[in-house]
């Protein structure tokens, strides 16, 4: 076979594998900001359950309070970066999954801090990450902590993610917290309300170097809980 034949099959080769993982998956893009998809694909219409709650009566959904204001450390690509801080919170210019989590909520007039700090005094057997000496200045921003608060008062749901099938996503819903155990590493982010063509929802999160917005399917990690905050 001549040599151009050669580098004509291996400039195939090269683009298909390129196209494969730049845009079916996208995670380079979706780091970079950028969302790509497929083009003439059809878009899957999931609908939108949204509460209808406005605790902070700004006019805007408690649900999408908390995406927007966990979307801020996406769009100021909030440095990943694991301190202990007297006081507990991190500067707004850095922090980790967990600080994405407690600040979204926080959009939504949900103090995440002071209710797992009361819930850890009062149960400090149920939280693994205390070892049963609580210390407020770091426990609420420990992703098993966040686990097992939100698995005693928020609303448990599916940690199944089934492509195409509209009634399995449709239950992945704005503000829903999604959380990683026992994989590479322990992990947690937010439900967006963006969503693939195919209907994939994006998680807001922070891993190194810095927080984004990429696709749930994404992750390699199990998904050991999905929960809806009790509106």
């Amino acid at each position: 076979m001549k040599k151009k034949t050669w580098i004509f099959i291996s400039c195939i080769l090269t683009f298909l594998l390129c196209f494969t993982f730049l845009f079916k998956e996208g995670i380079i893009w979706d780091y970079l900001g950028i969302n790509v998809s497929l083009p003439f694909k059809k878009t899957m219409d999931i609908p939108s359950t949204l509460s209808g709650s406005d605790q902070n009566n700004n006019g805007i959904p408690d649900e999408l309070d908390i995406v927007y204001t966990a979307r801020k450390e996406v769009e100021q690509r909030t440095p990943y970066k694991s301190v202990y801080y007297d006081g507990g919170y991190p500067p707004d210019t850095e922090g980790v999954c967990t600080d994405v989590v407690w600040r979204g909520l926080l959009g939504a007039a949900i103090n995440l801090k002071d209710l797992m700090d009361k819930d850890i005094a009062e149960n400090t057997e149920l939280y693994p990450r205390v070892g049963g000496s609580p210390d407020p200045n770091i426990d609420f921003r420990r992703v098993p902590n966040q686990s097992v608060f939100f698995e005693r008062y928020a609303e448990s749901l599916t940690t199944e993610v089934k492509k195409g099938d509209i009634h399995n996503l449709e239950q992945w819903q704005p503000g829903d917290i999604v959380v990683f155990l026992g994989g590479d590493f322990d992990h947690v982010g937010i439900v967006s309300d963006k969503r693939t063509k195919d209907g994939i929802p994006y998680i807001i999160h922070n891993t190194y170097p810095f927080a984004s917005e990429i696709k749930l399917t994404s992750f390699k990690s199990p998904i050991t809980g999905h929960f809806r905050w009790k509106y």
